[in-house]
């Protein structure tokens, strides 16, 4: 069984376009921005490191030949990650379309819903049997423990009910998959703005991770947001799990990364 890795240490990439352009980027465990002008080649680099990653999955570490990554630790195969698009774009893929149940899901971000719906019925099966299995082992501080293992989903639904309050809307507490209520009624997630859905993408896929290590990279994901949730979005998805390494590209760092201009790597400053 290949060997997991916790995070990515170094990527490297040997030409960026046609032959030209290395790409030397060594990363921090937590947070890392990159940041340059349009058309300076963040996107590629992101693509190229996500093309890489399914690669290592299907074939070994060095499926890639002109990507090379480092994990910790270095004798690590694989690494597990979630790739986050911000685009709303509509779907195009019309046999999709057609084998769907759910005719509400008609953008990117709709079928990335859909599919999270799934992995977060997963996720709340998983933390059910754990705490099961916590509280019928006579464990004296069993029910303390049971009750941290569920704050995850609790903190979920308290982030979500606070950015969304200006509008009315809230997690519905008691549904198995994600509602929201609105002025008391029933609110599809898919009726939500593209803001909305974006925001609710991101952290749905940090919760569904379950507290494990794994690597978060995003595409420019300020472009639906304002201003208020770009700055809280990094600190709110390290509040779900700290364990969690984030890559992202931005061309503007200044504005939506309160807080982490140390962390900020210009796609110059990486280039060779």
């Amino acid at each position: 069984m290949e060997k997991i890795g916790e995070y990515i240490k170094r990527i490297e990439i040997d030409s960026l376009w046609s032959g030209q352009k290395h790409i030397v980027w060594n990363l921090n465990r937590g947070v890392n921005i990159l940041s340059g002008v349009n058309g300076v080649g963040k996107s590629t680099i992101l693509n190229k490191v996500v093309a890489c990653l399914l690669d290592a999955v299907k074939n070994g570490k060095d499926g890639a030949r002109s990507v090379k990554l480092t994990y910790e630790p270095e004798d690590a195969m694989v690494v597990r990650f979630d790739v986050i698009r911000s685009f709303d774009r509509p779907l195009i893929h019309g046999n999709l379309l057609e084998k769907l149940a759910d005719d509400r899901v008609v953008t990117e971000l709709d079928w990335q819903l859909y599919l999270l719906q799934r992995r977060y019925l997963d996720y709340q099966v998983n933390v059910g049997n754990r705490m099961i299995d916590m509280l019928t082992k006579g464990d004296p501080d069993a029910r303390e423990k049971a009750q941290k293992a569920a704050c995850a989903k609790v903190k979920f639904q308290d982030m979500v009910d606070d950015l969304f309050r200006e509008t009315g809307k809230k997690i519905v507490r008691n549904s198995n998959e994600i509602q929201l209520e609105q002025y008391g009624e029933l609110l599809s997630p898919y009726k939500l703005s593209s803001g909305e859905k974006q925001m609710l993408v991101i952290l749905l896929t940090v919760l569904v991770e379950d507290q494990q290590p794994y690597v978060l990279l995003m595409d420019e994901p300020e472009v639906s947001l304002h201003v208020e949730w770009q700055q809280k979005l990094i600190g709110l998805i390290r509040q779900l799990n700290p364990n969690v390494q984030i890559i992202l590209t931005t061309h503007s760092p200044a504005v939506i990364m309160n807080g982490w201009m140390d962390v900020v790597t210009e796609v110059t400053d990486i280039t060779q």
